[in-house]
């Protein structure tokens, strides 16, 4: 396993996590299976936004003794008390949710209370004057809560929420369909501001845990996927644990076949990770951003392009960091000898010998 460590903490997280909000179906014996696998493969965080209460106490259980090994999110707002999921923004209703969530997972505190999947701005405003957010805090200050999320699709909701500067983790869904096609449901915000919104994550210091990584499993078949063709799981892994922020990918699983095939991708070679051919598909609003992927690797010259452009964007994104980081590479924007190389793998079409001396002239001043 393969971790990152949380920028406002020394939580070290699993880049592989486990969403639950398929696994209730398999049954308490299986949900058990699962874990114990989890835990033996070294996943370490859990997003408990399950779609019914099942899932819980089989976690309670099957966590018996690791408690301080793994880390869970609890939404603030996802409500259990029919036995099915429902979402909330009634305080009364939280308080009673959360309690039985702590209850059934055997645990007295909280690693990350997150306000549950706020798009709009009612609902945010809602949490704000409704009590949610001060609970939230409230729970901090008491030791309950060790870190605050927010869950969201909506990248100016998300601002808003960062303006505050209370944030530790962001749950956000992130896959090529939700960052290249037209604005849908939860497509929201176009491919620039959704990956504005990466870099400042990034340069904030605020992880990013990705739900949705195959769009619902629209992307994994070619009569479903916007683009009208396949990608595969490992693919959209690859894809989001290459933007900025993100510490992990949370996939939801059936099953322990499920999460073996998922475990696969930690042995899986670079070409089955390798997602360039997105190059072929994404729109043309999309051409000419370097998103990272180092796909024009090796470099002749010796140059972690993808890592000089990274600590560009995040510079221009205010991170003052990013200035020293990029300071100490040994071998820095200037180093380009021009071959054009980059140019002619890139699949996103930069041009990055441009962008180079661009990069250069920035730093230099």
């Amino acid at each position: 396993m393969e971790y990152r460590r949380l920028p406002h903490g020394k939580e070290q997280i699993s880049v592989i996590g486990l969403g639950t909000s398929s696994i209730g179906i398999a049954g308490d014996k299986e949900i058990e299976a699962v874990m114990t696998m989890a835990l033996e493969n070294g996943i370490n965080y859990f997003d408990m936004a399950s779609s019914d209460a099942a899932p819980f106490s089989a976690f309670g259980r099957a966590l018996a003794g690791y408690r301080e090994s793994v880390y869970f999110q609890i939404h603030f707002g996802a409500d259990y008390s029919s036995g099915k999921y429902g979402w909330t923004t009634n305080l009364d209703a939280i308080k009673r949710s959360v309690d039985w969530q702590l209850s059934a997972l055997k645990t007295s505190y909280i690693d990350f209370a997150f306000l549950h999947c706020i798009d709009e701005e009612a609902d945010l405003q809602h949490a704000f004057k409704g009590g949610i957010l001060d609970y939230i805090l409230k729970l901090k200050n008491e030791g309950t809560v060790r870190h605050i999320g927010l869950s969201s699709h909506t990248p100016e909701i998300v601002n808003m929420v960062l303006d505050l500067g209370i944030l530790d983790m962001l749950m956000f869904s992130i896959n090529p369909a939700y960052d290249y096609q037209k604005e849908s449901e939860y497509a929201i915000g176009d491919v620039r501001e959704r990956q504005r919104l990466y870099r400042r994550c990034e340069a904030e210091g605020v992880g990013i845990s990705v739900m949705k990584a195959f769009s619902g499993g629209q992307l994994l078949n070619a009569g479903t996927s916007p683009f009208g063709k396949a990608l595969t799981e490992y693919q959209c892994i690859q894809y989001a644990l290459d933007k900025p922020g993100v510490l992990t990918v949370l996939p939801g699983v059936r099953g322990s076949e499920d999460l073996k095939r998922i475990l696969g991708f930690l042995e899986a070679a670079p070409q089955e990770r390798d997602y360039s051919v997105l190059g072929t598909f994404t729109p043309k609003e999309a051409d000419g951003m370097c998103v990272y992927c180092n796909h024009c690797q090796p470099c002749p010259a010796g140059l972690d392009i993808g890592l000089i452009n990274k600590y560009y964007d995040l510079s221009l994104a205010g991170d003052e960091l990013a200035k020293s980081h990029y300071a100490n590479l040994d071998k820095k924007a200037g180093d380009c000898i021009g071959c054009g190389h980059c140019d002619s793998r890139c699949p996103f079409h930069v041009r990055q010998m441009e962008r180079m001396q661009t990069i250069q002239s920035y730093f230099e001043r």
